[in-house]
């Protein structure tokens, strides 16, 4: 699927999720909450997948960046929490993608490859730990901390389990290319 079908499939699935929530929530609308709330797991959870199966760590990014700026829209005003971490999670994301425009540049990510620390603390697997690095390690830690939270349902435990896997093939996707430019 092309990046654009598979965003587009994210959208519609996380307005699903958000129209769902609301009608459970609402006393007579119990019924259609939960078929609207299915379509959208159902919907999100294809697109992860199909974002894994990409091996392709900007649409992985891509996926994940339009997940957060929707979940962001439909979250409530008050949430101040989940809104500051949505937008910097966000934040870390087009981080992430600035890097994977570096790493395209051959002559331009070895210079930028000095600037990293060779401590190990500040590399993976001898490659800098840059900001792409950083945000899928935050984005990860983040989706496990929601998995241990009660109550939530195995569908959305898997969609959650599915968007931590791909942070981990994000991950090694980009060092691929790390590795190549490095070489």
């Amino acid at each position: 699927m092309d990046q654009i079908g598979l965003i587009n499939k994210i959208v519609f699935g996380v307005s699903n999720i958000d129209v769902g929530r609301k009608g459970l929530a609402a006393d007579g609308d119990e019924h259609e909450g939960r078929i609207f709330y299915e379509k959208g797991i159902f919907g999100v959870a294809e697109a992860f997948q199909e974002a894994q199966t990409s091996a392709d760590p900007q649409t992985m990014i891509l996926a994940e960046l339009a997940f957060l700026q929707q979940e962001l829209q439909f979250c409530d005003e008050t949430d101040a929490d989940t809104k500051n971490s949505l937008t910097q999670a966000i934040q870390s994301f087009e981080d992430a993608l600035r890097c994977l425009k570096t790493v395209e540049d051959t002559i331009g990510y070895r210079f930028a490859e000095t600037t990293h620390p060779t401590a190990s603390k500040y590399r993976i697997q001898g490659f800098p730990k840059d900001a792409f690095h950083l945000a899928c390690i935050a984005h990860r830690t983040r989706l496990r901390n929601s998995l241990r939270t009660p109550g939530i349902n195995m569908r959305e435990k898997a969609v959650l389990y599915q968007r931590a896997a791909n942070m981990t093939t994000a991950q090694g996707s980009y060092i691929e290319k790390q590795k190549k430019v490095l070489a």
